[in-house]
């Protein structure tokens, strides 16, 4: 297993955290997905490195913005 760290943007409630939640989780891979809301940090743990386009897809899908990865 591996943890990788994203800084998302324009999260500022339970629903949002959810929604982004939702759309990374359906990655294949990807077992569990944390979302911090007071600082805009969603940890994804998954069998190896979820690709970074696909993830910054899903979130853009959710509605939000990929600003970074730590």
């Amino acid at each position: 297993m591996t943890t990788t760290t994203y800084t998302v943007d324009g999260m500022t409630c339970d629903h949002c955290a959810g929604s982004v939640r939702t759309g990374i989780s359906a990655i294949a891979g990807v077992s569990d997905v944390d979302v911090d809301l007071s600082t805009g940090t969603v940890t994804v743990t998954s069998a190896a490195p979820p690709a970074d386009s696909d993830v910054a897809a899903a979130v853009r899908e959710a509605g939000y913005e990929v600003v970074s990865r730590p």
